[in-house]
């Protein structure tokens, strides 16, 4: 189902993904998402499996987590209202490099490859922003596992 729920556009706006777009490139990307909904338990994305799409989460909490090479499975992280998922699919078109269940009920905004694609011809300056803003957020997410890597607590300056 489409969106259009009026208050969607305050919500995304304040999402690291759509941050610094302009009301008719927010508008643009806005009209291509499709709302997903899915009850505690389910599983949104599998280790392994193709993926060709992105989330965005409106509410619910999802756990993300990836297989050990001895069979177990490792908790990766949590993820909440505004964060998003699923990006490196898109960029890299591999597959998917964790599995994230849903915790709590979950409405997530889809976004498609093709959708992306489309967004980047139709409006380039949008499309380049989210690049940004995906770029911004994965080097969050490195230098956070740098830091859990190195032993330290996130925002420790020691």
């Amino acid at each position: 189902m489409a969106v259009t729920a009026p208050d969607l556009k305050a919500f995304l706006l304040a999402t690291p993904f759509f941050g610094g777009l302009a009301d008719q490139s927010l508008d643009l990307l806005r009209s291509m998402l499709v709302e997903r909904r899915f009850d505690p338990g389910a599983t949104v994305v599998a280790e392994g499996e193709p993926g060709r799409s992105l989330f965005i989460i409106e509410s619910g909490r999802l756990a993300v987590s990836k297989r050990a090479n001895a069979g177990g499975i490792i908790p990766i992280s949590v993820l909440e209202r505004g964060d998003f998922f699923g990006e490196m699919t898109l960029i890299e078109m591999q597959n998917r490099s964790a599995t994230v269940i849903a915790e709590s009920p979950t409405v997530l905004y889809e976004l498609t490859a093709k959708n992306l694609y489309a967004c980047y011809k139709a409006d380039i300056h949008a499309y380049v922003i989210v690049l940004q803003n995906i770029n911004r957020e994965l080097c969050r997410r490195l230098r956070r596992a740098d830091d859990r890597f190195a032993g330290r607590e996130v925002g420790d300056d020691n």
